[in-house]
């Protein structure tokens, strides 16, 4: 005899407040619910669809009482047209070999990882984080996380990007690479080859996160056309500029 039970609801709490890492001047606050249990994952792809996104075992969206510049983007993979710089940058880094893997953070992975801050976010949040913390961002998911490493051919390990995965898409968590090799423009290398792996599983979305129209840092999010952007309409398509 089989007993259905009831999905315990969510309960939601909204941060304090502190400085905002991308906008000058401005304060940040998030609501925040845990994942947990044997829902967690379709819990948090319903949440997904609604603007969230999932750090460690936490989902979030921020809820800033006087800014609303943070707005959640996603791909539609099936009609994606890259433009010439990134066609060219897909040319540039065929070779590289991508193998999806467990989130199991190795010291491989770490030694990358640490390389990558102290060349592009040397006075980021995430400075200072020893190998059990990446273990820790790596590992501590109740849901369907995934780790994409890239190697060059002579097997070593250029880039990394740890992925959760719905029905409906994948979701770009956190991308990391060679600083040294800034010129062939891993990051969105990684974004791009997500792209092409969800029309071979026949997803609809890449979830790319939060694009701020006015912040340098994340304009390359909006490079990955057709993109829809979240608002009070739901998931509407990003005009062209």
């Amino acid at each position: 005899m089989s007993v259905q039970t009831r999905a315990q609801p969510l309960s939601f709490l909204v941060t304090t407040e502190i400085p905002c890492p991308y906008l000058p001047g401005r304060m940040e606050r998030k609501v925040v619910t845990r994942l947990s249990g044997s829902e967690a994952g379709r819990n948090f792809q319903l949440l997904q669809r609604a603007g969230f996104r999932r750090s460690h075992a936490i989902a979030y969206r921020p809820a800033c009482s006087s800014c609303q510049a943070c707005t959640p983007v996603r791909v539609r993979a099936a009609e994606f047209a890259p433009g010439r710089t990134l066609r060219r940058t897909e040319a540039r880094n065929a070779h590289l070999t991508a193998s999806i893997r467990l989130a199991r953070g190795t010291a491989e992975q770490y030694a990358l990882f640490q390389s990558y801050l102290d060349g592009r976010h040397s006075d980021g949040e995430m400075v200072g984080m020893g190998l059990s913390d990446y273990r820790s961002m790596v590992e501590d998911s109740s849901i369907d996380t995934r780790l994409v490493e890239f190697r060059d051919g002579g097997g070593k390990l250029v880039a990394c990007a740890l992925t959760d995965w719905t029905e409906d898409g994948i979701s770009a968590v956190y991308s990391f690479f060679d600083p040294a090799l800034s010129g062939r423009s891993l990051g969105s290398y990684a974004i791009i080859w997500l792209i092409r792996e969800a029309q071979r599983r026949g997803l609809r979305y890449v979830y790319l996160g939060y694009w701020i129209r006015e912040s340098r840092k994340m304009a390359y999010k909006a490079r990955f056309r057709p993109v829809e952007i979240f608002g009070p309409q739901g998931w509407q398509l990003l005009a062209q500029d």
